[in-house]
């Protein structure tokens, strides 16, 4: 368990809590901890899905400005790489991920949030890429995934003017999928999660890398990476308790064991 972040276990969801005071600034240390939350979270059997949360008043208001501030660019060459893959951890979870953002989701906290799966948002939050108001640009995945995400255009607008967004222009431009009154932020984040508690764990894995692979690659090598995964389910006792279930008693009935 870090300083900083941790990882909250109960019936099957895993929380990983952000907890620097006062705006959960991403610094070096902050980072580190996601990477080691975020491996807990996958190697854990008794995680079947993670919620990234940041606490009632903010998500997490970006990195640590003070500390990257008197950086060089040969400091910023070997920090970088480090930096991505540790919110990129956080992208490899092979379990669904949603992101709990109550207040600021700035910068980092927002390319921390670009990594889950989906986004709940309070109805007071707020998201963006401020970077080019510090002469720089988003360096933890903010360019490539919010793209991915919204689509160039809007992309761009966000990042060429690092303007804040509220919750109701998030949701309508798709970069959270839900919008709640903040005390029930986490909670419906925790909902979701735990409908993955019984879940066929290896056919929940199997569709998150084949629809984050197939992104990344032509639609015939997507359908290819499609298709070697869903054979490849045929070998799981899963797969054999589904269609059982299904035969003997109808859809959405089957007791899955994970393997």
């Amino acid at each position: 368990m870090g300083e900083f972040v941790r990882l909250e276990v109960a019936d099957g969801v895993g929380t990983i809590r952000l907890d620097r005071p006062k705006m959960n600034a991403l610094n070096v240390q902050v980072q580190e901890e996601i990477r080691a939350a975020a491996t807990e979270a996958t190697d854990r059997d008794d995680v079947k899905a993670v919620v990234l949360y940041g606490g009632e008043r903010v998500f997490a208001a970006g990195a640590d400005i003070k500390e990257m501030a008197d950086m060089s660019y040969t400091d910023m060459v070997k920090r970088s790489g480090p930096l991505q893959s540790s919110l990129g951890a956080v992208a490899r979870i092979p379990k669904p991920v949603v992101a709990a953002v109550t207040g600021y989701a700035l910068g980092g906290g927002c390319e921390l949030a670009l990594c889950a799966d989906v986004r709940f948002a309070a109805e007071d939050a707020v998201l963006g890429q401020p970077e080019i108001l510090l002469g720089i640009i988003p360096g933890a995945g903010g360019t490539q995934r919010l793209t991915r995400l919204v689509g160039p255009s809007k992309a761009k607008d966000l990042v060429f003017t690092g303007r804040f967004v509220k919750a109701d222009e998030a949701l309508a431009i798709g970069l959270v999928d839900r919008v709640l009154p903040a005390d029930q932020v986490y909670a419906e984040a925790v909902a979701w999660a735990r409908q993955f508690a019984g879940a066929a764990s290896y056919a929940v894995r199997a569709a998150k890398e084949s629809i984050d692979r197939g992104l990344e690659v032509d639609l015939e090598t997507g359908l290819e990476i499609e298709r070697q995964q869903f054979a490849a389910l045929f070998a799981t006792e899963d797969r054999s308790i589904g269609m059982r279930s299904f035969v003997e008693n109808g859809p959405g009935k089957a007791q899955f064991e994970g393997r």
